[in-house]
């Protein structure tokens, strides 16, 4: 028992739980709540969130933290509607191009946080600033996308769900598997368990850390080019202030802030909280959609507090998953 279950396990079995208690307590408020197309719109609405989660749960489980996802988001939203719309590009060597500077722009940060020893939060914010502000340089409004492609694939809808949620599901069973079963992602746990001894071992933290926030600047464009799927358009305002969702989701999910312990099936159980929140406040129509920050907060204080308890529990340290 010992083994298959142990304190590492605790946020995210909680994060379950939460979301189980949820989506019964919804649906029994609620009856449409349990109807397939609830389901297919909490995944459909909140993809591009989810895949900024899913990157930044690499970057938190490894010790960092990335404030750029937001923004990311924007900038790459906006830089692909211009390559598509005024450029001429077409569209999928635009997406490739985006995603390659998203995942260069975070590399480049990683670089950074290890070569010079810069913490991450003054780096990424700087980041932030750096991706909102070229966002609004290309273009300060909102620009359609009218593009075949892009019709093509707002039609499909494989086993009945959006091409939108189809990417975010696949970004999370690819970033699961290679976090939980792959030398690189047992290499992530233990320099977010301890970068020094890490080192200690001989693994090579620099290029893990410079990874992970690579990893997290793609799935940040990732999302900025599925935002462009959902709303057909490219908003350099885009996602503004979506990090700190993105960031309540994982920790949400069980990842620990410290590092170390954490999982992208906790994110996904993260997201979908968090949008079952937004579609209970929706369907009861008389409250302000501002208590979903509400509601997140709340759950967010709930969640660290368990992670301190946890963490107490283990002697100061967590093992890591």
């Amino acid at each position: 028992m010992r083994r298959t279950f142990s304190r590492a396990d605790v946020p995210l079995a909680a994060t379950a739980l939460v979301c189980a208690a949820m989506y019964l307590a919804c649906g029994l408020r609620y009856p449409h709540f349990f109807s397939f197309t609830v389901i297919i719109n909490l995944l459909s609405d909140n993809a591009f969130l989810g895949l900024a989660a899913v990157g930044l749960t690499f970057v938190i489980v490894s010790g960092g933290i990335d404030l750029a996802v937001g923004a990311m988001i924007g900038f790459s939203s906006i830089l692909l509607a211009t390559l598509i719309t005024q450029a001429g590009w077409p569209a999928v060597p635009a997406m490739l191009a985006v995603a390659g500077l998203g995942t260069a722009y975070g590399a480049a940060a990683g670089s950074l946080i290890h070569l010079f020893a810069m913490p991450p939060f003054l780096v990424t914010l700087a980041g932030m600033f750096l991706l909102r502000g070229a966002g609004f340089v290309i273009n300060l409004q909102s620009m359609s996308i009218d593009h075949p492609l892009y019709y093509r694939l707002g039609a499909m809808a494989p086993a009945g769900l959006p091409i939108h949620a189809v990417v975010f599901l696949a970004a999370v069973i690819a970033s699961a598997y290679v976090l939980r079963f792959t030398p690189f992602g047992r290499m992530v746990y233990a320099v977010g368990g301890s970068a020094s001894a890490a080192l200690l071992m001989g693994l090579p933290v620099g290029r893990v850390r410079i990874a992970v926030y690579a990893i997290s600047g793609a799935c940040s464009a990732a999302a900025g080019i599925v935002y462009t799927l959902y709303t057909f358009s490219g908003n350099a305002n885009a996602a503004m202030g979506l990090e700190l969702d993105a960031i309540a989701t994982v920790v949400i999910g069980g990842t620990l802030l410290s590092g170390g312990v954490g999982s992208v099936l906790g994110t996904l159980i993260g997201v979908l909280i968090y949008g079952m929140i937004q579609t209970a406040i929706a369907f009861e129509g008389t409250l302000s959609s501002w208590w979903t920050k509400i509601a997140v907060g709340g759950l967010l204080l709930v969640f660290v507090l368990l992670q301190k308890i946890v963490q107490r529990g283990a002697g100061g340290a967590v093992p890591r998953r």
